[in-house]
């Protein structure tokens, strides 16, 4: 791969991950400040998420892999994702913002798929030569919350309380409008099914892969998956709004540091799965979400604040030994013929129909827990997500049986 192409694939992945980071890690925060939105009706926005990734398949396998270079449709949707992002930035009450927020989100989660296409086609060893450009996007997203907290201001006591959050909006429709002209620009990749191919709905869902929950030890493992994205929702939907509301200074800044130990983690995992096998590594994955949601039930801003930093920091640890371990064995298991179609599946029970479960409880339970003053019981609220992790790695050490699954890059 050329030194240009690289480059243009290194700042597709920057700006599609500060695109991402630059409003939904403050979106909760905005939704209740600005839009004096419940935590039920937050969990309506933030479940938008679940409902792109459900019907991000169906504009992929139906539209994009069949009649239309992936490049320009990514371009088409950033550019039309650039407007619905300027018109959420001038709402003032829920009513109005929801319908274009569930837009966007439907727009936005296939490009995740389009922006992976573009890079692998350009590539002739992915597995050496894509961490190099995806790791762009890990600072996308930093550099993000950074311009908002340390630059901006935006997510300050002051700035939350002027509505600047509002900003983080134009911010991202500006740099989605970037993208999608850029996306112009980039290598070309064709579809991948040819003219007069039929690809079956089956196929776009990768129902085929359901023969492999016939595997016992394979189905525990799709349902813990599917369990444990309702603690994973809890983090998305409340940590902003939690840190705001007991004063951390720079809470979106800070947040970031999640996405940095993402990388860190994600060094680290070859050896870890090397030296004690999936079924450890997956439960220390695990054991990290009760941690982290213990440490934010305990925590505060003052003497203790490195219990949230901490809290924050466990992100690449619960997301790389759970979610990248999981892929890697749902690879394995899988076999050739149903790869593709597994991965598909898992990431649709889990981002699909496990998140928008979770939003749906962490709305539920943060309400549960609103005080009269307009404040919530923290540590209650913290409690169930760290409860409930709990009981999904007690119930997968009790019915997953361990078994040998090799990491090729370890």
């Amino acid at each position: 791969m050329n030194k240009k192409i690289q480059f243009q694939l290194s700042l597709m992945m920057f700006l599609e991950f500060f695109i991402w980071g630059g409003w939904f890690v403050s979106l909760g925060t905005f939704l209740g400040h600005n839009l004096d939105a419940s935590a039920g009706q937050s969990a309506q926005a933030f479940s938008t998420q679940s409902w792109g990734a459900i019907i991000a398949p169906f504009i992929i396998g139906l539209i994009a892999d069949r009649y239309f270079n992936a490049e320009r449709i990514l371009g088409i949707l950033h550019l039309v994702g650039a407007v619905l992002m300027y018109q959420m930035a001038g709402t003032t009450d829920f009513t109005a913002f929801y319908p274009y927020v569930l837009g966007y989100m439907i727009l936005y989660m296939p490009t995740l798929a389009l922006v992976n296409s573009v890079a692998f086609n350009q590539m002739k060893d992915p597995a050496k030569e894509f961490s190099f450009v995806r790791v762009f996007g890990t600072i996308g997203w930093i550099i993000a919350g950074v311009l908002i907290s340390r630059i901006f201001h935006w997510d300050s006591p002051e700035g939350v309380e002027n509505g600047m959050l509002k900003n983080t909006f134009l911010m991202t429709a500006v740099a989605s409008g970037i993208l999608g002209i850029f996306s112009f620009t980039l290598p070309k990749t064709p579809p991948k099914v040819a003219k007069g191919e039929k690809v079956t709905l089956s196929d776009v869902l990768g129902l085929e892969a359901l023969k492999l929950l016939k595997d016992k030890n394979f189905l525990m493992f799709f349902i813990s998956s599917v369990l444990i994205c309702i603690p994973l929702a809890f983090y998305y939907q409340n940590t902003h709004p939690f840190l705001t509301e007991v004063g951390l200074q720079n809470p979106t800044e800070k947040m970031a540091f999640g996405q940095a130990s993402e990388v860190l983690f994600m060094l680290l995992l070859p050896f870890f799965f090397k030296r004690f096998g999936f079924k450890k590594t997956i439960l220390a994955g695990m054991l990290a979400w009760t941690v982290r949601y213990l440490l934010f039930a305990y925590g505060d801003s003052g003497e203790t604040a490195f219990m949230l930093i901490i809290g924050i920091a466990l992100h690449g640890l619960c997301y790389d030994f759970f979610f990248v371990s999981g892929q890697i064995y749902t690879d394995t298991k899988a076999g050739a013929k149903y790869k593709s179609a597994a991965q598909g599946l898992i990431t649709l029970a889990t981002y699909g129909v496990g998140m928008l479960i979770g939003f749906w409880v962490a709305g539920e339970i943060t309400d549960k827990y609103l005080q009269a003053d307009g404040s919530h019981s923290w540590e209650n609220i913290w409690v169930f997500p760290a409860v409930f992790a709990l009981g999904v790695m007690i119930f997968f050490i009790i019915l997953f049986k361990n078994e040998k699954v090799e990491y090729k890059n370890a």
